[in-house]
């Protein structure tokens, strides 16, 4: 069986945004970029599996610019056996929706023909967690969400999936091909080492368009302008509980 990873190039989640001078979008030319967190749980969910005999193939697949491909190289590094690398150059005023995305990586699927598709259930600097189930949706597969567990079964062709939700934890179970989108808690990924980041280099990526993979990105939404949220106030020490209340009340007028 084949696991087709999804990754995403975002800014560092150490990083502080900055909204750039003109206001278009914000400032990633000189922001450290890393892969997504959820993506590197990801790519480790489906390595575990690889090993442990459930795949016998790993591949890693992203949207974006040129630079993306230091993303592709992470994923190779941790373990990847190849990579694809859907060249998009994106346009700050017409960002590529999760739609669009969703789209381009339904193409990869029907190319690949994986027995699993993971990716992670958001990114970072949108905050969308949109992708994975508009896949699945396009698709026509079964769905795991926000997974904390995932056990294979090869020889009945289905996934166990625990998921987090809001009464607990609930297990399902999916015929594969199926969609997996990962949590936090899944797992802990593993840092590449110097010698699988060498190794990666001479690992192969394929790069293909939208327009080869006859998929349309034509985005109808604009963004008009990006402004970075207000400073918070200082707070202040109060010295009774009575003074609390009256400032909850007068002020904050939420009593």
């Amino acid at each position: 069986m084949k696991i087709l990873v999804a990754v995403k190039r975002v800014v560092d989640y150490a990083v502080k945004v900055r909204v750039k001078p003109d206001r278009t979008a914000v400032d990633t030319a000189s922001a450290k970029m890393s892969m997504n967190p959820f993506c590197e749980i990801a790519v480790e969910e489906a390595l575990r599996l690889r090993e442990a005999g459930a795949a016998a193939e790993v591949v890693a697949a992203t949207v974006g610019p040129a630079a993306s491909a230091d993303t592709l190289r992470t994923a190779l590094a941790m373990g990847a056996d190849r990579a694809v690398h859907v060249l998009h150059d994106p346009d700050p005023a017409r960002p590529l929706l999760p739609l669009a995305v969703a789209k381009i990586l339904r193409a990869l699927a029907i190319q690949e023909n994986p027995g699993l598709f993971i990716l992670g259930k958001q990114a970072i600097d949108d905050d969308c967690n949109q992708t994975g189930q508009m896949l699945a949706g396009l698709l026509n597969w079964p769905q795991g969400t926000f997974a904390s567990k995932v056990i294979v079964d090869k020889e009945k062709q289905t996934a166990t999936v625990e998921r987090e939700v809001d009464g607990g934890i609930e297990t399902i179970c999916l015929d594969l091909p199926a969609v997996i989108t990962t949590d936090l808690r899944l797992n802990q990924p593993r840092y590449a080492t110097l010698p699988n980041i060498m190794k990666a280099k001479s690992k192969v990526i394929k790069k293909v368009t939208p327009a080869e993979l006859n998929v349309d990105i034509r985005s109808d939404m604009e963004v008009v302008q990006v402004d970075e949220p207000p400073k918070r106030k200082a707070g202040v020490i109060l010295s009774s509980v009575d003074e609390l209340l009256d400032k909850l009340k007068n002020e904050a007028r939420v009593l």
